[in-house]
């Protein structure tokens, strides 16, 4: 009977502070919400998965863009590192080629480095975008639906 009481007075103060619900969980598999339709063409949904405060200094986006769509040009003021967990999509840098990113893809674009992304045009595309939290996004000039299309056309070769 004793060993019992230890036991119990044992387990009790593990299972009250193991229930602890001060954590902030959230999920990357929801989709997120539809994002307003400026700086792109097309469909896309964000997921803010973790943003930048006092005791984090970086944000998680998910992004997730139907067939057809894409970003326009733009930079950051850090270093964004994009992860791209389904689908395909385009990525350029000012001044280099284009190419394509598939799931499983990770790509590192410098910190003020001019450039774009996007879904292809037959496959929707979904990344985790990983970006400090000091104004993430300078929108530089639009990614024209002809110039698109042109990178669409190259690549498709």
């Amino acid at each position: 009977m004793k060993n019992l009481i230890t036991t119990v007075l044992c387990i009790i103060p593990v299972c009250v502070f193991a229930q602890h619900n001060g954590y902030e969980v959230s999920s990357y598999q929801e989709k997120g919400a539809k994002a307003p339709n400026t700086h792109y063409i097309g469909e896309a949904w964000l997921n803010g998965i973790l943003r930048a405060d006092d005791e984090t200094d970086f944000n998680i986006t998910k992004a997730t863009f139907k067939a057809n769509s894409t970003l326009d040009w733009h930079k950051h003021s850090s270093t964004q590192v994009l992860i791209y967990v389904d689908g395909e999509g385009y990525y350029q840098e000012r001044g280099k080629d284009p190419v394509i990113l598939k799931k499983g893809d990770v790509i590192k674009c410098e910190k003020g480095i001019e450039h774009w992304h996007s879904s292809t045009k037959e496959s929707d595309v979904t990344y985790l975008a990983l970006y400090g939290g000091e104004q993430p996004t300078t929108w530089t000039e639009v990614l024209s639906k002809e110039y698109y299309d042109s990178v669409a056309k190259k690549l498709k070769k």
